[in-house]
């Protein structure tokens, strides 16, 4: 490889992907012990796991409300019968494959936060996304409520990380963002380690975006030392115990770091694929039966650890669907739906009220929490911070957590 100098460093994009500002680089896992042993999460510091489902999922197939003949009216044949669904209360049952997440439910490890949404929903993914992971619907904004919390209380990389090769923009700050650890790319070789070993250095002459690209790729050397006491074995254990699923082997790493003290208080996962406008049916099906794998698995293997009970997960998608199935036995963009927050601290049960099936707006349901509430009460409950520089005012917690 050639040399390469600060300034074509800064603007050549193929060395750009090396940054962990920009979610790429590689963190190997024998790198994560010099943290975890110097700098451990104190017990009983709350843990937060962001799972966002790209694509929309249809809430309505998902907490499934069985008992109304407006349901099945609406989708006569997407719809499932009263004897197919894991049964909640009289009323709501969960699809059949989130047979996981039922027994969480029994166990009152599982909330469901019922009709959540925004006022005047946007019916485009990367508008809804956008909101959704800014916490900010009236307008653009350029950070997201992860970064926003990372920018209002200091400076270490590890606070948040995000497992993919790809940062969202909820961990993007003004200032800082989330790490970011992506379990499938391979370690840079010992030449372009070398050759980007002074670029984090500061500069009295960058400009100040190139002074942030400088400072993430500082903030990536300092999250490659803390992950160091994974061993290179696990990964492949995780991908054959993963059967293929992505996000259980996102979760097995997030229980791996959690276990092993990194000092790690949000971390970011996700699973893609529920734009389901055509057989809806057995792709969602699929789809919510590696959530659900996925979800289940993290959490009774953390169930067993001392700080299982620091950890809360988050479960939602940036809009639910329409009421009335379309032609072809799928569903398109709609607005409210379910969000779930699992953990042995949270108060099982349903949480806000059940949109109607019949009153509705132009075909969508009508929103009956704002999402923003239930961010206030993760930041507040769990991560332990003022809400307010995040959120901004007028904002409350919903009790969900004890």
């Amino acid at each position: 490889m050639p040399s390469v100098s600060r300034r074509q460093f800064l603007v050549g994009s193929g060395v750009l992907g090396a940054l962990g500002v920009l979610g790429a680089s590689a963190i190997t896992w024998d790198e994560l012990h010099h943290a975890a042993s110097t700098t451990p999460l104190p017990a009983g510091s709350g843990i937060l796991v962001v799972l966002t489902m790209y694509g929309g999922n249809d809430g309505i197939n998902t907490v499934i409300p069985y008992a109304d003949n407006a349901y099945h009216d609406a989708r006569p044949e997407l719809s499932y019968r009263p004897e197919e669904v894991l049964h909640l209360d009289g009323q709501l049952g969960l699809n059949p494959a989130m047979k996981g997440l039922a027994q969480l439910w029994g166990q009152h490890d599982l909330a469901i936060v019922r009709g959540v949404g925004y006022p005047k929903p946007d019916h485009s993914h990367f508008r809804s996304m956008d909101i959704w992971q800014t916490a900010v619907p009236d307008e653009p904004s350029p950070t997201g409520w992860v970064g926003r919390w990372l920018d209002a209380t200091g400076d270490d990389p590890l606070r948040a990380v995000n497992i993919g090769s790809v940062l969202p923009t909820l961990a993007i700050g003004a200032k800082h963002t989330a790490s970011a650890l992506d379990p499938s790319s391979a370690p840079l070789s010992a030449q372009l380690k070398a050759e980007l070993a002074g670029l984090a250095a500061a500069d009295p002459h960058d400009s100040a975006a190139q002074g942030f690209v400088c400072s993430g790729y500082h903030s990536e050397q300092t999250v490659s030392q803390a992950f160091s006491s994974i061993e290179t074995g696990k990964k492949t254990k995780a991908k054959s115990e993963s059967g293929g699923n992505p996000l259980a082997t996102q979760l097995d790493l997030v229980s791996q770091c959690i276990k092993a003290g990194v000092p790690t208080r949000v971390y970011s996962v996700s699973l893609g694929g529920f734009d389901t406008h055509a057989d809806e049916r057995h792709t969602q099906e699929q789809l919510l039966g590696r959530m659900d794998q996925a979800v289940s698995a993290f959490l009774r293997g953390m169930a067993g650890h001392p700080r299982g009970r620091d950890v809360v997960l988050l479960a939602y998608s940036e809009f639910g669907r329409r009421v009335t199935a379309n032609a072809s036995q799928g569903t398109d963009h709609g607005t409210a739906g379910p969000v779930f927050i699992a953990g042995s601290q949270v108060v099982g049960g349903f949480h806000g009220e059940e949109p109607s099936l019949t009153d509705l707006d132009d075909g969508d349901l009508k929103s009956t929490v704002d999402f923003r509430d239930v961010y206030h009460e993760l930041l507040h409950r769990v991560v332990a911070t003022d809400p307010a520089p995040v959120l901004g005012p007028g904002r409350r917690d919903l009790g969900l957590i004890t």
